[in-house]
């Protein structure tokens, strides 16, 4: 499995959507991705790629997109 197939999953598994549902996803855009659920994605994030995603990018990380952007800083190539 790719990286890009492991992000999309896990926006898929967390959030109960289909992949049509991905582009264009931002943050409390669904009921979903609320704040618990933001945290849920982290740490489900954090665990897969194996980084700890400093304060500053969970913050920043507002949109399915974005968090493409944040990952890149860590090193993981989608």
């Amino acid at each position: 499995m790719t990286n890009l197939e492991k992000y999309d999953k896990l926006f898929l598994e967390t959030f109960h959507l289909q992949p049509d549902g991905l582009p264009g996803l931002k943050y409390r855009g669904i009921q979903a991705w609320d704040s618990v659920g933001h945290m849920d994605l982290m740490s489900a994030m954090e665990e897969t790629f194996g980084i700890s995603v400093s304060t500053p990018d969970l913050l920043d990380f507002s949109s399915y997109e974005k968090g493409k952007e944040i990952l890149a800083k860590y090193g993981v190539e989608l």
